[in-house]
């Protein structure tokens, strides 16, 4: 699937809005009553919105394994040989406990370097208790 590039709404009629400049380029929801790009009209540059998510990001594909939300232990369990840790949205508390789990099983996270968030974890446990 080919990754859609968002555009913001008359940027061909502005140089300051990035039609000339790469790193100015930045998306803005359409906005205003008679807005013809958040109306969709045809020919008008598509909206960020639901349905435009691709399966699988990039970085994954490389490893050919297939991601697999993680939120706690008994999820962890569940990745095959196949499969990639993926941490989802948890508190520190919890994250701590799956790189834990994770490290004593020689597993992998995709968004979690388990050995240095650890040893930053260790840290802020020791410190918390001293004081």
């Amino acid at each position: 699937m080919s990754l859609k590039i968002f555009k913001r709404t008359k940027d061909y009629a502005y140089k300051k809005l990035g039609s000339a400049q790469k790193s100015k380029r930045k998306y803005r929801r359409a906005t205003g009553r008679h807005n013809k790009m958040r109306q969709k009209w045809n020919g008008r540059p598509p909206m960020v919105e639901i349905g435009y998510k691709r399966e699988c990001s990039g970085r994954f594909l490389l490893n050919e394994k297939m991601p697999v939300m993680v939120y706690n232990v008994v999820d962890l369990e569940k990745i095959g040989k196949d499969q990639i840790g993926l941490i989802g949205k948890i508190g520190n508390k919890n994250k701590y406990e799956i790189a834990k789990a994770a490290k004593a099983k020689n597993m992998e996270l995709a968004n979690l370097n388990i050995n240095k968030f650890i040893k930053i974890m260790e840290r802020k446990i020791s410190k918390e208790k001293k004081a």
